[in-house]
Protein backbone atom coordinates (compact mmCIF):
# COMPACT_ATOMS: atom_id res chain seq x y z
CA UNK A 1 0.00 0.00 0.00
CA UNK A 2 2.62 2.39 0.99
CA UNK A 3 4.49 1.56 -2.11
CA UNK A 4 1.41 2.38 -4.46
CA UNK A 5 1.26 5.73 -2.63
CA UNK A 6 4.82 6.70 -3.18
CA UNK A 7 4.44 5.76 -6.91
CA UNK A 8 1.20 8.29 -7.55
CA UNK A 9 3.26 10.55 -5.79
CA UNK A 10 6.16 10.39 -7.69
CA UNK A 11 3.97 10.29 -11.33
CA UNK A 12 1.96 13.48 -9.51
CA UNK A 13 5.79 15.22 -9.63
CA UNK A 14 6.01 16.28 -13.39
CA UNK A 15 2.60 17.53 -13.77
CA UNK A 16 2.77 19.44 -10.18
CA UNK A 17 5.73 20.94 -11.57
CA UNK A 18 4.73 22.26 -14.62
CA UNK A 19 1.38 23.80 -12.77
CA UNK A 20 4.36 25.40 -10.41
CA UNK A 21 5.96 27.02 -13.23
CA UNK A 22 3.01 27.89 -15.53
CA UNK A 23 0.70 28.90 -12.60
CA UNK A 24 1.79 29.40 -8.99
CA UNK A 25 5.05 31.34 -10.46
CA UNK A 26 3.24 33.59 -12.49
CA UNK A 27 0.35 34.07 -9.88
CA UNK A 28 3.42 34.91 -7.44
CA UNK A 29 5.09 37.33 -9.42
CA UNK A 30 2.08 38.97 -10.51
CA UNK A 31 1.11 40.12 -7.21
CA UNK A 32 4.68 40.87 -6.62
CA UNK A 33 4.55 43.20 -9.20
CA UNK A 34 1.12 44.54 -8.96
CA UNK A 35 2.05 46.35 -5.67
CA UNK A 36 4.69 48.65 -7.51
CA UNK A 37 4.49 51.19 -10.13
CA UNK A 38 7.05 49.48 -12.80
CA UNK A 39 7.24 50.94 -15.91
CA UNK A 40 8.44 47.72 -17.36
CA UNK A 41 11.76 49.28 -17.78
CA UNK A 42 13.19 50.89 -14.81
CA UNK A 43 13.46 50.25 -11.39
CA UNK A 44 10.22 49.16 -9.82
CA UNK A 45 9.02 50.95 -6.71
CA UNK A 46 7.05 49.44 -4.03
CA UNK A 47 3.65 51.46 -3.62
CA UNK A 48 1.22 48.65 -1.67
CA UNK A 49 -2.15 48.47 -2.86
CA UNK A 50 -2.50 52.11 -4.31
CA UNK A 51 -2.98 50.42 -7.83
CA UNK A 52 -5.79 49.00 -6.98
CA UNK A 53 -7.16 51.66 -5.47
CA UNK A 54 -6.70 54.18 -8.04
CA UNK A 55 -8.41 51.36 -10.74
CA UNK A 56 -11.65 51.52 -8.20
CA UNK A 57 -11.14 55.28 -8.81
CA UNK A 58 -10.95 55.15 -12.41
CA UNK A 59 -15.09 55.87 -14.10
CA UNK A 60 -12.86 54.40 -17.58
CA UNK A 61 -11.78 51.23 -15.12
CA UNK A 62 -15.51 51.09 -13.65
CA UNK A 63 -17.59 51.26 -16.99
CA UNK A 64 -15.36 48.70 -18.37
CA UNK A 65 -16.18 46.39 -15.57
CA UNK A 66 -19.98 46.68 -16.15
CA UNK A 67 -19.39 46.34 -20.20
CA UNK A 68 -17.27 42.95 -19.06
CA UNK A 69 -19.77 41.48 -17.21
CA UNK A 70 -23.01 42.67 -19.03
CA UNK A 71 -21.26 40.58 -22.60
CA UNK A 72 -20.19 37.67 -19.96
CA UNK A 73 -23.50 37.32 -18.97
CA UNK A 74 -25.49 37.72 -22.44
CA UNK A 75 -22.53 35.68 -24.33
CA UNK A 76 -23.21 32.86 -21.61
CA UNK A 77 -27.33 32.59 -21.38
CA UNK A 78 -27.11 32.67 -25.22
CA UNK A 79 -24.24 29.93 -26.15
CA UNK A 80 -25.97 27.91 -24.04
CA UNK A 81 -29.53 28.77 -25.10
CA UNK A 82 -28.65 28.64 -28.69
CA UNK A 83 -26.06 25.58 -28.21
CA UNK A 84 -28.57 23.57 -26.78
CA UNK A 85 -31.05 24.28 -29.71
CA UNK A 86 -28.29 23.15 -32.38
CA UNK A 87 -27.43 20.00 -30.29
CA UNK A 88 -31.12 18.89 -30.13
CA UNK A 89 -31.43 19.56 -33.31
CA UNK A 90 -28.11 17.50 -34.68
CA UNK A 91 -29.18 14.76 -32.49
CA UNK A 92 -32.05 13.74 -34.89
CA UNK A 93 -30.70 11.56 -37.93
CA UNK A 94 -31.48 13.96 -41.08
CA UNK A 95 -29.93 13.65 -44.31
CA UNK A 96 -26.56 16.13 -44.54
CA UNK A 97 -26.24 15.94 -40.50
CA UNK A 98 -22.58 15.66 -41.03
CA UNK A 99 -22.13 18.51 -42.74
CA UNK A 100 -24.36 20.67 -40.84
CA UNK A 101 -22.21 19.96 -37.94
CA UNK A 102 -18.91 20.71 -39.59
CA UNK A 103 -20.53 24.38 -40.83
CA UNK A 104 -22.01 25.30 -37.31
CA UNK A 105 -18.79 24.31 -35.75
CA UNK A 106 -16.68 25.89 -38.46
CA UNK A 107 -16.42 29.57 -37.46
CA UNK A 108 -15.35 28.13 -33.81
CA UNK A 109 -11.89 27.53 -35.77
CA UNK A 110 -11.35 30.69 -37.27
CA UNK A 111 -9.50 33.56 -35.72
CA UNK A 112 -11.77 35.70 -33.49
CA UNK A 113 -9.96 38.86 -34.67
CA UNK A 114 -10.00 37.28 -38.26
CA UNK A 115 -13.39 36.89 -37.88
CA UNK A 116 -14.59 40.22 -36.11
CA UNK A 117 -12.72 42.03 -39.08
CA UNK A 118 -15.14 39.82 -41.59
CA UNK A 119 -18.11 41.18 -39.72
CA UNK A 120 -16.75 44.47 -39.31
CA UNK A 121 -16.53 44.57 -43.31
CA UNK A 122 -20.02 43.68 -43.26
CA UNK A 123 -21.71 45.18 -40.65
CA UNK A 124 -19.45 48.85 -40.94
CA UNK A 125 -22.03 51.40 -40.91
CA UNK A 126 -22.86 53.83 -44.13
CA UNK A 127 -20.13 51.45 -45.95
CA UNK A 128 -20.45 47.76 -45.18
CA UNK A 129 -21.97 45.05 -47.54
CA UNK A 130 -25.52 45.10 -45.57
CA UNK A 131 -25.87 48.78 -45.33
CA UNK A 132 -25.09 48.51 -49.66
CA UNK A 133 -27.36 45.45 -50.20
CA UNK A 134 -30.13 47.32 -47.99
CA UNK A 135 -29.85 50.75 -49.67
CA UNK A 136 -29.54 48.91 -53.18
CA UNK A 137 -33.12 47.74 -51.75
CA UNK A 138 -34.51 51.45 -51.44
CA UNK A 139 -34.33 51.06 -47.77
CA UNK A 140 -31.01 52.28 -46.27
CA UNK A 141 -33.07 53.01 -42.99
CA UNK A 142 -33.45 49.36 -42.01
CA UNK A 143 -29.81 49.39 -41.34
CA UNK A 144 -29.13 52.83 -39.20
CA UNK A 145 -26.18 52.99 -36.79
CA UNK A 146 -25.45 50.02 -34.50
CA UNK A 147 -22.28 51.70 -33.06
CA UNK A 148 -24.52 54.82 -32.52
CA UNK A 149 -25.29 53.53 -29.16
CA UNK A 150 -23.53 51.65 -26.40
CA UNK A 151 -26.75 49.39 -25.83
CA UNK A 152 -26.80 48.25 -29.92
CA UNK A 153 -23.31 47.83 -30.04
CA UNK A 154 -22.83 45.49 -27.41
CA UNK A 155 -25.90 43.70 -28.53
CA UNK A 156 -24.02 42.98 -31.91
CA UNK A 157 -20.65 42.23 -29.94
CA UNK A 158 -22.64 39.69 -28.19
CA UNK A 159 -24.36 38.18 -31.31
CA UNK A 160 -21.41 37.90 -33.14
CA UNK A 161 -19.70 36.15 -30.22
CA UNK A 162 -22.45 33.79 -29.72
CA UNK A 163 -22.81 33.00 -33.96
CA UNK A 164 -19.04 32.30 -33.70
CA UNK A 165 -19.14 29.87 -30.39
CA UNK A 166 -22.19 28.48 -30.27
CA UNK A 167 -21.00 25.53 -32.33
CA UNK A 168 -18.65 24.52 -29.44
CA UNK A 169 -21.23 24.73 -26.88
CA UNK A 170 -23.30 22.68 -29.05
CA UNK A 171 -20.68 19.88 -29.73
CA UNK A 172 -20.20 19.35 -25.54
CA UNK A 173 -24.04 19.15 -25.60
CA UNK A 174 -24.22 16.64 -28.82
CA UNK A 175 -22.05 14.76 -26.67
CA UNK A 176 -23.84 14.92 -23.54
CA UNK A 177 -27.18 13.85 -25.44
CA UNK A 178 -25.78 11.16 -27.44
CA UNK A 179 -24.68 9.23 -24.46
CA UNK A 180 -28.24 9.25 -22.65
CA UNK A 181 -30.00 5.57 -23.24
CA UNK A 182 -32.93 5.67 -25.96
CA UNK A 183 -34.57 2.99 -23.23
CA UNK A 184 -35.23 5.59 -20.58
CA UNK A 185 -37.17 8.30 -23.33
CA UNK A 186 -39.08 4.64 -24.32
CA UNK A 187 -39.88 4.02 -21.05
CA UNK A 188 -40.92 7.35 -20.34
CA UNK A 189 -43.21 7.46 -23.58
CA UNK A 190 -44.53 3.85 -21.89
CA UNK A 191 -45.69 5.84 -19.05
CA UNK A 192 -46.98 8.58 -21.01
CA UNK A 193 -44.89 11.15 -20.77
CA UNK A 194 -44.64 13.83 -23.64
CA UNK A 195 -41.79 15.64 -25.62
CA UNK A 196 -41.95 18.31 -22.50
CA UNK A 197 -41.78 15.87 -19.66
CA UNK A 198 -39.08 13.87 -20.83
CA UNK A 199 -36.66 16.87 -21.91
CA UNK A 200 -37.58 18.54 -18.61
CA UNK A 201 -36.99 14.95 -16.18
CA UNK A 202 -34.80 12.98 -18.73
CA UNK A 203 -32.68 15.40 -20.81
CA UNK A 204 -31.48 18.28 -18.42
CA UNK A 205 -31.15 15.73 -15.37
CA UNK A 206 -28.95 13.89 -17.36
CA UNK A 207 -27.02 16.99 -19.41
CA UNK A 208 -25.48 18.23 -15.88
CA UNK A 209 -22.09 17.87 -16.38
CA UNK A 210 -22.34 19.23 -20.13
CA UNK A 211 -24.19 22.37 -18.68
CA UNK A 212 -21.68 22.48 -16.22
CA UNK A 213 -18.60 22.33 -18.71
CA UNK A 214 -20.33 25.22 -21.13
CA UNK A 215 -20.89 27.35 -18.08
CA UNK A 216 -17.69 27.18 -16.82
CA UNK A 217 -15.92 27.75 -20.24
CA UNK A 218 -18.35 30.44 -21.51
CA UNK A 219 -18.01 32.58 -18.72
CA UNK A 220 -14.52 32.13 -18.59
CA UNK A 221 -13.99 33.05 -22.61
CA UNK A 222 -16.64 35.95 -22.22
CA UNK A 223 -14.63 37.68 -19.09
CA UNK A 224 -11.72 37.73 -20.56
CA UNK A 225 -13.08 38.77 -24.28
CA UNK A 226 -10.28 40.79 -26.40
CA UNK A 227 -10.22 39.89 -30.06
CA UNK A 228 -13.80 40.45 -31.26
CA UNK A 229 -14.30 43.57 -29.23
CA UNK A 230 -10.72 44.86 -30.66
CA UNK A 231 -11.58 43.93 -34.02
CA UNK A 232 -15.08 45.08 -34.22
CA UNK A 233 -14.94 48.10 -31.93
CA UNK A 234 -11.80 48.59 -30.69
CA UNK A 235 -13.42 49.90 -27.22
CA UNK A 236 -15.53 52.37 -29.21
CA UNK A 237 -17.73 54.23 -29.24
CA UNK A 238 -15.19 56.06 -27.20
CA UNK A 239 -14.07 53.75 -24.30
CA UNK A 240 -18.07 52.50 -23.85
CA UNK A 241 -17.29 48.83 -24.78
CA UNK A 242 -13.93 48.59 -23.91
CA UNK A 243 -13.26 45.47 -21.85
CA UNK A 244 -11.15 44.95 -19.20
CA UNK A 245 -8.70 42.90 -21.32
CA UNK A 246 -8.15 45.67 -23.50
CA UNK A 247 -7.53 48.16 -20.89
CA UNK A 248 -4.84 46.04 -19.40
CA UNK A 249 -3.45 45.95 -22.81
CA UNK A 250 -3.44 49.55 -23.30
CA UNK A 251 -2.77 50.37 -19.83
CA UNK A 252 0.67 47.78 -20.30
CA UNK A 253 1.45 49.76 -23.31
CA UNK A 254 0.98 52.86 -21.86
CA UNK A 255 4.08 52.55 -20.04
CA UNK A 256 2.23 51.49 -16.65
CA UNK A 257 3.23 48.04 -15.96
CA UNK A 258 2.75 47.71 -12.21
CA UNK A 259 -0.90 49.09 -12.69
CA UNK A 260 -1.90 46.70 -15.36
CA UNK A 261 -0.64 43.68 -13.11
CA UNK A 262 -3.12 44.99 -10.50
CA UNK A 263 -5.69 45.03 -12.69
CA UNK A 264 -5.09 41.72 -14.33
CA UNK A 265 -5.16 40.27 -10.44
CA UNK A 266 -8.62 41.72 -10.04
CA UNK A 267 -10.02 40.25 -13.53
CA UNK A 268 -8.60 37.15 -12.08
CA UNK A 269 -10.43 37.65 -9.19
CA UNK A 270 -13.63 38.67 -11.03
CA UNK A 271 -13.19 34.96 -13.34
CA UNK A 272 -12.68 33.17 -10.45
CA UNK A 273 -15.64 34.34 -8.35
CA UNK A 274 -18.79 33.40 -10.56
CA UNK A 275 -16.80 30.04 -11.73
CA UNK A 276 -16.57 28.95 -7.97
CA UNK A 277 -20.42 29.85 -7.61
CA UNK A 278 -21.33 28.34 -10.73
CA UNK A 279 -19.50 25.12 -9.74
CA UNK A 280 -20.94 25.25 -6.07
CA UNK A 281 -24.61 25.67 -7.09
CA UNK A 282 -24.43 22.54 -9.56
CA UNK A 283 -22.69 20.33 -7.32
CA UNK A 284 -25.04 20.98 -4.31
CA UNK A 285 -27.95 20.49 -7.36
CA UNK A 286 -26.09 17.19 -7.87
CA UNK A 287 -26.09 16.48 -4.27
CA UNK A 288 -30.35 16.99 -3.85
Amino acid sequence: MKNKIGLHTFMAVPAFALYAVFFIYPLVRGIGMSLTDWDGIGTAKFVGLKNFMDFFQDPRALSDIRTTVLFAIGSTLLLNMVGLAYACLMNKPFRGRSLAIVCVYMPAIISPLIMGYIWYLILQPGRGFLFHLVDNMGHPEWFGNWMGTYGTTLIVLILVNVWQYAGMTMVVYLAGLQGISKELYDAAEIDGAGGRQCFRYITMPLLKPSIRINIVTNIIGSLSVFDIVMSLTGGGPGYQTETLSIYIMRMCYGSKTGYSTAVAMIMFIIVLIPVAVSLKLMKKGDAE
